[in-house]
């Protein structure tokens, strides 16, 4: 009989010690417009706290990839946080073409709800066009939605797709007025805790200040020169430090000037502090779970380029906010009671004109031009009729209605339209490869290459009925300056993940993973279901 009681004690003890193994919070942190190569180029000028902490002490994937197109922030979120990609969870774009209601969305605009904290703010906004659960809703039903839930980001898509269906709430930064604001879906008045942290006008401090280097600019060897012909400038200013916030305001839309500086980021990191606070996250038995994304270095990216002295300057800044995270989750939480996970949302394109002007192969695609001569060609074939409803995120809306007609002439109608169009694009100069949506659905969604890219990334309700992709180098847009990302190639795919803390056994993989291992990985370690959609794997390597 004793010798029973103590198998069961031990059985007990054993039990229990299984279930302290899950952490007392999760923290996921999404750097928008994030290469993986950064964390090489830049790790001499990191901090030991910062970026280098996470990697010297936590796992590192270093051949981490977007395993679909297009490579945007809306679809990357929502990739990360539901283990699937759009052909499954919908967010097909940050905007795209509703074919039913014949109008542009967004990928979080929801008009049912309004803002709360501003009535003039961004705040019609929800998570009802993700199709599928994320980690985050999947820990709420796990918990009996006892687990608290919060997404924090500059961007509404960046807080709200991450934080899912069920978070208590989603915060984002509005430009009209420097505070942070949330929905109606969430919420019907902010908590006093954020009112109390707007209240300090921190937005205000940060645009009264000066961006000038953290480091003596000659230091930035791993960058271009600061005077540089690839940057866009803003308003009223030459794109050089230092640049004085005060004197650029007005000309630059005012608090929409604090996103394209890096104390952007120190805003959001000082936000994120308060909500643990505020929200006393990791403070109870059931594991919470905050979503941080930082928005700033996607705006800075697009406009300088991933050379710029100021992407560089922002991310030297950045590595220094996670450090102070770091050590605000270490007195909060405890070191040990957490687990971080630090990933980005899509990489970046080089900007094409400093790749032409030393003879690598790349261009800007006039889209607008494009599709207007797209149309005088249809012309000749459907005179008066209107072809294409709209060009958008490399894909091509047929105007279904015209072949809505007698099912056998219509139909011969749109093979001939839909020929016409592929090899129209075929031949158009840098276009590397075009797929109708017939060719679409003949693949698999195992399938490699770019047209397997393409079928993961290709929701058949909400996609268009041609789809393109441009050559190496290409982006879509007609200006020498500046860049922007989206594609399938390996400089728009190849993104950190990193693991740190409870949990994570020290190392690092060049085996292939998927952005969408990101969230069973999570599930294994939280002990809870995978989210509904999920097609990722959990990363073995780390856990077994």
């Amino acid at each position: 009989m004793k010798k029973i009681v103590a198998i069961l004690f031990l059985a007990m003890l054993s039990a229990n010690s299984y279930s302290q193994q899950k952490p007392k919070l999760v923290v996921g942190i999404v750097v928008d417009q994030m290469r993986q190569e950064y964390l090489y180029r830049f790790d001499s000028k990191f901090s030991e706290g910062g970026f280098k902490r996470l990697v010297g002490s936590g796992y590192m994937l270093k051949n981490a990839h977007y395993n679909y197109v297009p490579t945007y922030t809306g679809p990357g979120h929502a990739s990360i946080y539901s283990g699937t990609t759009p052909a499954v969870h919908g967010i097909i774009g940050n905007d795209w073409w509703d074919k039913n209601a014949k109008k542009s969305v967004n990928c979080v605009e929801d008009e049912r709800y309004k803002a709360v904290g501003n009535p003039e703010g961004n705040g019609d906004v929800s998570p009802w066009r993700l199709l599928s659960t994320t980690i985050t809703d999947e820990l709420k039903l796990f918990t009996q939605k006892r687990a608290k839930v919060i997404g924090i980001s500059m961007k509404d898509r960046g807080a709200v797709l991450p934080a899912g269906h069920m978070a208590n709430a989603a915060y984002w930064y509005d430009s009209k007025t420097g505070k942070f604001i949330s929905s109606t879906y969430y919420l019907n008045a902010l908590p006093s805790w954020v009112d109390s942290f707007n209240s300090q006008k921190l937005a205000d401090n940060y645009l009264n200040q000066t961006w000038n280097t953290l480091l003596p600019i000659a230091q930035y060897t791993e960058s271009g020169p600061d005077e540089s012909p690839y940057e866009r400038k803003l308003q009223g200013a030459k794109a050089v430090f230092p640049y004085n916030l005060k004197d650029l305001r007005k000309a630059n839309g005012d608090y929409e000037l604090l996103v394209n500086s890096a104390m952007g980021d120190d805003l959001l990191t000082e936000f994120a502090k308060a909500t643990l606070n505020g929200e006393q996250l990791g403070k109870d038995n059931d594991t919470d779970f905050l979503t941080i994304s930082y928005s700033t270095p996607d705006y800075i990216g697009h406009g300088t380029g991933p050379n710029s002295v100021e992407v560089e300057d922002t991310y030297l800044r950045l590595d220094r906010n996670i450090e102070d995270l770091l050590k605000k989750l270490d007195q909060e939480v405890g070191k040990g009671e957490y687990v971080v996970f630090l990933t980005a949302d899509h990489a970046v394109a080089d900007v094409p004109q400093s790749l032409k002007d030393i003879k690598i192969p790349a261009g800007n695609f006039p889209v607008a031009n494009v599709e207007a001569g797209l149309n005088d060609h249809l012309q000749k074939y459907f005179p008066g009729k209107k072809v294409i409803e709209r060009m958008s995120n490399d894909q091509v809306f047929l105007n279904q209605e015209l072949f809505a007609g007698d099912p056998k002439s219509s139909g011969i109608d749109l093979l001939i339209a839909t020929e016409l169009i592929t090899n129209y694009l075929q031949a158009t100069d840098g276009v590397a490869q075009v797929y109708p949506k017939a060719i679409v659905k003949q693949g698999s969604y195992s399938e490699g290459g770019t047209k397997g890219m393409i079928i993961r990334g290709y929701n058949f309700k909400r996609s268009g009925d041609i789809i393109y992709q441009l050559e190496p180098g290409w982006i879509t847009g007609g200006s020498p300056q500046g860049t922007t990302h989206g594609s399938s190639y390996t400089y728009d795919t190849h993104v950190p993940i990193l693991f740190y803390g409870a949990g994570i056994k020290k190392g690092s993989s060049s085996q292939y993973h998927t952005i969408t291992d990101i969230a069973p990985t999570l599930s294994v370690l939280l002990q809870i279901k995978f989210p509904s959609g999920c097609t990722g794997q959990p990363v073995s390597e780390m856990l077994d």
